[in-house]
């Protein structure tokens, strides 16, 4: 799997699981699992450039960033936060622009 097939799935499925948190349709520990699987996947594509290769796949590592620093829970409590993801989804669906504090890196190995 190539890394831009990798990412564009990635962005599909994290979107999906933090708009069933937001709608507590599942509990946050499943982003949290959902994260951590895809970071162990993205070791196996044993990446050693840490450029992301657009827009959305930097606001896709900034996004996973934010989760894992703060934790699925923040989602039910913090506005601050919770606004800073939506940005970021709003981003992905193509309703709103690039998040303006987006620092987005690939993690390499």
């Amino acid at each position: 799997m190539i890394i831009e097939q990798f990412i564009n799935e990635k962005i599909s499925q994290i979107t999906a699981y933090v708009e069933a948190v937001f709608n507590k349709k599942i509990h946050y520990t499943e982003l949290d699992r959902f994260i951590n699987d895809t970071m162990e996947e993205w070791t196996l594509l044993k990446v050693i450039d840490d450029t992301p290769g657009n827009a959305r796949e930097r606001v896709f590592w900034h996004l996973i960033h934010e989760l894992t620093l703060h934790g699925g829970q923040a989602l039910k409590h913090d506005l601050f936060f919770i606004a800073e993801i939506n940005t970021c989804l709003d981003f992905f669906y193509g309703k709103g622009s690039y998040p303006v504090d987006c620092i987005g890196w690939r993690p390499i190995a």
